[in-house]
């Protein structure tokens, strides 16, 4: 259902005139956005290699690819992506490096893509507010700028008051974890945050290199629309196309298909459409969504299978 979710809402949405966009969208355009796919993950994999900080051993460029293609493999082969951080977890392990540092590399990783969004929709909200924009549905950008600020605010104060948040210790009635599992969870929590300002304590330029890779792959990445957009013969501004992407694909979250299938399609799909004829506007959802989406499955399939087949030849591993 996923695979085929966005050749369904192409023909529903521009019928066969939109399979003949497809059909004539220029192959130089395809190329490029492909080149620049290829980039966007040697970016994520050299951010990796950064914030592990030799701590997993030498992870050579090839091998944080080769973790970078499996993990957003199977981010993108089950509901909500729940497989992408259990993945990464669990390559990070055979490497020697522990759960809890893994789950801090997690976090920075997210942390990073928070921080580059809310400084972009900040960008964003102040242009569209004193600068003369025409986007439609202006009042989604600064609903989709409060609800990432609170997201920002509420994992930077859990973080920082867990050890007091920590202490409280509900009535046993109330407490639905048994006191082993509940010292289980606190003790990975506390390694969690130790490994986390261990992390964020690298040197400066360290963490500004991350910050350089992390903006890079977005701008790289939210640029794939716009490319099919002009692929397509449509004429879109390419701050709408970013606000677009954004939000239709915090709107997949919703969906329960993998990668977000049918709601990042629809959302994408309605959003183009004020500006840009139907058929057109189909076409560059297929085409976006086979370069974002179904080419990650492609090339990470094999990656996937291969480190997994390792995995599982280990002696215990079972």
């Amino acid at each position: 259902m996923a695979l085929i979710a966005p050749l369904v809402v192409t023909a529903w949405l521009g019928g066969t005139e939109a399979l003949g966009a497809v059909k004539r969208f220029p192959l130089d355009v395809i190329a490029l956005m492909l080149l620049m796919a290829f980039l966007c993950w040697n970016l994520n994999a050299a951010r990796l290699r950064l914030m592990l900080d030799g701590r997993a051993g030498q992870l050579g460029q090839r091998g944080a690819l080769g973790i970078e293609l499996a993990s957003k493999f199977a981010l993108c082969a089950t509901p909500g992506g729940s497989g992408g951080p259990a993945t990464l977890l669990v390559l990070l392990a055979q490497r020697g490096l522990p759960a809890s540092r893994g789950t801090a590399i997690f976090l920075l990783d997210q942390g990073c893509d928070l921080l580059f969004f809310l400084c972009m929709l900040s960008g964003l909200v102040t242009y569209s507010l004193l600068g003369e924009t025409q986007w439609p549905h202006q009042a989604l950008i600064q609903i989709a700028l409060a609800a990432l600020a609170l997201v920002a605010v509420g994992f930077t104060l859990a973080m920082g008051c867990l050890p007091r948040l920590l202490r409280y210790t509900p009535s046993p009635g109330a407490c639905w974890l048994s006191g082993y599992r509940r010292r289980w969870l606190v003790r990975r929590l506390l390694k969690c945050r130790h490994a986390l300002q261990a992390t964020l304590r690298l040197p400066v330029a360290t963490l500004l290199a991350m910050l350089m890779l992390t903006t890079a792959h977005w701008l790289l990445r939210y640029s794939l629309l716009y490319l099919a957009v002009l692929g397509a013969g449509g004429n879109a501004d390419w701050l709408w196309t970013f606000l677009t992407q954004m939000m239709a694909m915090a709107a997949s979250q919703f969906s329960f298909l993998p990668g977000g299938a049918g709601a990042a399609e629809l959302g994408v799909g309605g959003l183009l459409l004020p500006l840009m004829e139907r058929e057109q506007a189909a076409a560059a959802v297929l085409v976006w969504r086979l370069v974002s989406y179904h080419l990650y499955l492609a090339a990470g399939a094999p990656v996937f299978l291969w480190l997994a087949a390792g995995w599982l030849a280990r002696p215990g591993a079972s």
